[in-house]
């Protein structure tokens, strides 16, 4: 699939974590590199293409025949971040023996994995107003885009008859989704979400029993 330029960054990073697409560039995945550890260390508005430029060891020219614009760069490393979580997802939930140990661990690990991210972690705490409203105020591409992929775990357990083939897949996929939004985008005063433990509660009262059909 071609992205068009009405998906998200999410949606591109979901097709390449799916696809399994590699960035074959060297010289642009070090200018990404460097352009990770700037964002993480300055945070990106105090960030410029000239520090991204020398702390990659080239040229500002070098860096605008890659990326024209600085939030050009700026999509490309979060749009990397976002593949390194779909990426770990997968393989976390490899752990899990059941369909409901693994929405009890995608839910875990999908919070930390984000919130534990040295860049978009970071910026959901520090600089919340450049990635929250994206995650919000998208025209809904970001949560459908995750939705399609839990939705896309769901088919596969019903297909392996783990759940009913009565379950709507779509609404407790959205469900799922719209629950761990709104702890990633609004701070809880009753959930430490820094307790796997407390959140795997939370996971097998409310997410698990949305396996079985009404």
């Amino acid at each position: 699939m071609t992205p068009s330029e009405s998906e998200s960054l999410l949606e591109r990073a979901y097709l390449e974590a799916v696809e399994r697409v590699g960035d074959t560039d060297e010289l642009r995945t070090r200018i990404l590199d460097a352009a990770y550890e700037q964002f993480c260390r300055m945070g990106i508005r105090r960030s410029t293409m000239e520090d991204v430029a020398r702390r990659a060891k080239v040229s500002r020219i070098t860096v605008y025949r890659r990326f024209a614009t600085k939030d050009a760069l700026v999509e490309h490393v979060v749009r990397r971040e976002f593949r390194r979580y779909f990426d770990r997802f997968l393989i976390d939930i490899e752990q899990a023996g059941t369909a409901a140990d693994r929405v009890v661990l995608g839910f875990v690990s999908s919070l930390r994995a984000i919130r534990g991210n040295p860049l978009i972690g970071g910026l959901i705490a520090i600089e919340p107003d450049l990635v929250v409203p994206s995650m919000v105020a998208d025209g809904g591409h970001t949560l459908a885009t995750v939705r399609q992929f839990v939705a896309g775990q769901l088919r596969r357990e019903q297909r392996a008859g783990h759940v009913s083939e009565e379950l709507d897949i779509d609404l407790v996929a959205e469900m799922m989704v719209r629950v761990s939004a709104s702890f990633l985008a609004v701070p809880s005063m009753v959930v430490d979400l820094d307790d796997d433990e407390q959140l795997a509660g939370i996971a097998r009262r409310f997410l698990v029993p949305m396996l079985e059909p009404r």
